[in-house]
């Protein structure tokens, strides 16, 4: 879903146009910005925690060449979801917008396996990425 279709969304449920539903929206984003900035963390009952923390400096290998590099300290802003959304979420009998084909991509992939074969094979070797050009 983008910004368009829940600017669209809210604005159709409570009658104000679009264009000043998008300003409110925005409003929205940009206030739980500034405070993130400002304060580092905002809390937002039923919905969830947004936090500013700082990563460690650590160190990483290069999947291409498995050279190990220095990856800096960073910050980064992570997200708690509330009580009230991680029990709806776990209610959810399937993921939506996800079909059963994606599924067993997504799980192929997080193991290195990149789907199956064209004929129903399992593929045998891990996918490996294409050099830019």
């Amino acid at each position: 879903m983008t910004k368009k279709e829940i600017v669209k969304q809210i604005a159709d449920k409570i009658g104000l146009t679009q264009l000043k539903t998008k300003e409110i929206v925005q409003q929205t984003f940009d206030a739980i910005v500034e405070t993130l900035l400002e304060v580092g963390r905002i809390e937002l009952r039923n919905f969830g925690v947004f936090e500013v923390k700082q990563r460690k400096a650590r160190k990483a290998r290069n999947p291409r060449t498995g050279e190990r590099v220095d990856v800096p300290p960073k910050t980064v802003v992570t997200f708690k979801p509330g009580k009230e959304m991680e029990e709806r979420v776990r209610k959810l009998a399937h993921v939506p917008g996800q079909r059963a084909q994606e599924t067993e991509l997504v799980a192929g992939t997080a193991n290195g396996m990149r789907g199956s074969h064209p004929d129903g094979k399992p593929r045998s070797k891990p996918h490996r990425a294409r050099k830019a050009t």
